[in-house]
């Protein structure tokens, strides 16, 4: 499909967003078997306190229990079919345990406090940063996950395995992927730059006031400027751009002010998905995402922090989810049903038929660099979110 226009506001490509992926998006192979550690060894301190709450009640409430707890805090996910925030507590302390469940949250005793995961993780950065390895803070397991794919044997081999056992006890495990991380090029209804094509993630306002939209950041280093049928008129500029590196994500202005933003994500036969905020991801959060390969899947996000050492360089603060990806689908958007965009595509592995896992790059990080936000700007009058369009 072609993308729509608005005509009352010029709105020459304020239907990308769930559309157009990008070919040059940064996607990895199928994962395959696993080699694994045993679980950690864990309980749960309940009662009467903890609720039932939202998935966007309980990202809100982690972030504001992180802080008060300190080194007892071990992380948190969202356990979905109970409804309820799962607070990892590090030590024996009666205090924090009945600090979490005033604040209405369920207390999980662990081993390993977000600055111990944190630490090895750093550790794993210098020691393991090879090509085909990526890993992220699983707060479920209380521990990291190493994800290998299959270029990695032999002396690179040894050499993670030495990395992760240096770790200790408990601190790490390794699963093997069957696939490759690289890059692929292919892609749906897209936008286009410098033989590129990508897609629009979220509608945003810039901090000038001017209308704009958030992509991969990939998308943004391959091209300076975007246009909505190939070798077309430009109708937007990379205003910023950062990939590989501390994130995956990129700012692009729209050329004409008076272009139109909407903020919505296209879902498919004519449904859309108002976007009203961004929000960060938390694990157990059930998501969304929209690509022109395989339309509009779901899953949840499995870990967070996530570093992934692509050909092109290590990039790291991404978001691990299950949602299925292939080749094209890179630079989708990433979003909850009640409205809060979550993250951009970054990459993945497997397909939509044997299953996978795909990173994204957080929202909130991205809008925080650019200076962006979600909604309705100053200086515009123009509302803002993720684009229409046709899965």
């Amino acid at each position: 499909m072609r993308h729509k226009r608005i005509p009352e506001r010029k709105a020459v490509l304020a239907v990308a967003a769930a559309t157009g992926i990008a070919a040059v998006g940064v996607l990895l192979q199928h994962a395959g078997a696993a080699q694994s550690g045993e679980g950690t060894a864990s309980r749960t301190v309940s009662g009467p306190e903890s609720r039932r709450i939202s998935a966007a009640s309980a990202t809100e409430l982690a972030g504001r229990l992180a802080p008060r707890l300190g080194d007892a805090y071990g992380g948190a996910y969202y356990d979905a079919d109970r409804r309820r925030l799962v607070v990892n507590v590090v030590g024996d302390d009666n205090d924090v345990t009945a600090r979490v469940r005033e604040a209405g949250a369920v207390a999980r005793s662990v081993r390993n406090s977000t600055d111990a995961l944190g630490a090895a993780g750093q550790t794993l950065a210098r020691r393991a940063a090879l090509p085909g390895t990526a890993w992220a803070t699983d707060p479920r397991t209380n521990r990291i996950l190493v994800t290998a794919d299959r270029t990695v044997t032999g002396e690179r081999w040894d050499r993670l395995e030495a990395a992760v056992a240096s770790l200790g006890t408990g601190m790490a495990r390794i699963e093997k992927s069957a696939g490759e991380f690289k890059a692929f090029a292919s892609g749906g209804d897209a936008i286009f730059g410098g033989g590129a094509r990508c897609s629009l993630g979220f509608n945003v306002t810039a901090g000038d006031g001017r209308p704009g939209f958030l992509t991969a950041g990939h998308c943004g280093v391959a091209a300076q400027q975007w246009s909505e049928e190939q070798d077309g008129a430009p109708i937007g500029t990379v205003e910023a751009a950062t990939f590989p590196g501390d994130g995956d994500f990129a700012l692009v202005t729209y050329d004409d002010p008076a272009a139109a933003a909407p903020a919505e994500v296209d879902t498919g036969n004519g449904r859309t998905t108002p976007i009203v905020r961004a929000a960060d991801a938390a694990v157990g959060l059930e998501v969304s995402r929209m690509g022109s390969t395989t339309g509009l899947r779901d899953g949840v996000v499995t870990g967070l922090d996530a570093t992934v050492n692509y050909p092109e360089g290590t990039v790291t603060g991404l978001i691990q989810t299950d949602v299925c990806a292939e080749p094209g689908d890179s630079g989708g958007s990433l979003f909850t049903r009640d409205g809060s965009a979550i993250g951009l595509t970054s990459g993945g592995s497997g397909d939509c038929t044997a299953g996978g896992e795909t990173f994204f790059q957080p929202v909130t990080t991205a809008l925080a660099a650019v200076g962006a936000e979600i909604g309705t700007g100053a200086g515009t009058g123009v509302g803002t979110g993720a684009g229409k369009g046709s899965g």
